[in-house]
């Protein structure tokens, strides 16, 4: 019997990339938003956004009916002399992701651009010390996280990181040890370099551990792409767009992840920082009717409700 897919959303998808950033949605608004679009299960975003407290975190979601699925952290584990630097980001995510009962840490690589300004920060190749380091460090970072949390860590391919095209991915996924680093399947990354998301799950599928939802334009991407622009810019320009108007076919993918026979959160993550503050909830409402549309009784996907007015 196939597993079952938990649809949930993120803070990513109500345009906050940051723990606190005046350009970004307040943390009450996107608690009553998310879970007046209809999800159960969230990501806590940027540590810090969310109450950093346990208790206070519990009871602000279950005022809103929410669970957690992961916490998010950054490594820069391809550099010598960093491994403290990113344990102190875990020990707190870590900590408080156990406490609210998720199960997972999604890892994201260091871009080698600055996700503000859009500068190059190093180069964009790693040496063949530093995949050494990136992959090796990945493996013990998901060894103590699974040990001191019994959390297991989801790897997430990003532009404008080292890990980003399909042969990277590839690469990756075959250096290290599945008992302690999985893919954070993140759709919308992959195809941002014209990579196969269909083929990576038909490749890979024991190493498929949880899923990121979301569309790349195209013609957006092309143009990014063709005039070598940071990510942060395209993600102004919209280049992650709402589904159904992009790729890859997100029907599709639900499909073929239903068929791995295990369950896994697919979490919708649309980067569109910085964003207006009306503008996420009817996008998280439409993409809610539209990705439960794709499923069966498969995928867990919750029921949306009025949105209680309030002064935001």
């Amino acid at each position: 019997m196939a597993g079952k897919i938990r649809i949930g959303s993120a803070p990513d998808s109500w345009g906050v990339w940051f723990a606190d950033d005046p350009l970004q949605t307040p943390a009450e608004r996107f608690l009553d938003e998310v879970a007046a679009s209809g999800y159960e299960w969230i990501e806590l975003g940027p540590y810090g956004y969310l109450p950093k407290d346990p208790a206070q975190l519990q009871d602000a979601l279950d005022a809103h009916g929410l669970r957690v699925s992961a916490g998010t952290v950054f490594s820069r584990l391809q550099h010598e002399g960093t491994w403290d630097e990113v344990w102190r980001q875990v020990t707190d995510v870590a900590a408080l992701t156990k406490a609210v009962g998720g199960e997972h840490i999604v890892v994201i690589p260091d871009l080698w651009r600055d996700d503000k300004t859009g500068k190059e920060k190093e180069s964009r190749d790693l040496t063949a010390e530093q995949w050494g380091l990136i992959t090796s460090g990945h493996d013990e970072l998901g060894r103590r996280i699974l040990d001191e949390y019994g959390l297991k860590v989801q790897f997430h391919s990003h532009a404008d990181s080292h890990v980003g095209y399909q042969v990277d991915i590839e690469k990756f996924v075959e250096s290290t040890n599945p008992e302690y680093v999985n893919l954070c399947l993140d759709t919308g990354h992959v195809s941002y370099y014209g990579g196969d998301n269909l083929e990576l799950i038909r490749k890979y599928p024991d190493r498929i551990g949880y899923l990121h939802l979301k569309q790349v334009d195209p013609e957006l991407v092309a143009k990014v792409l063709a005039e070598d622009l940071p990510f942060s810019e395209a993600v102004k320009m919209g280049v992650m767009t709402e589904p159904p108007r992009g790729e890859p076919d997100l029907g599709a993918v639900l499909a073929a992840v239903h068929e791995l026979d295990r369950d896994l959160y697919g979490i919708v993550e649309q980067d569109m920082y910085p964003c207006p503050p009306d503008q996420p909830f009817p996008i998280a409402r439409r993409t809610h009717t539209y990705l439960a549309s794709c499923g069966g009784p498969w995928m867990e996907i919750g029921t949306q409700h009025e949105l209680t007015p309030k002064e935001h």
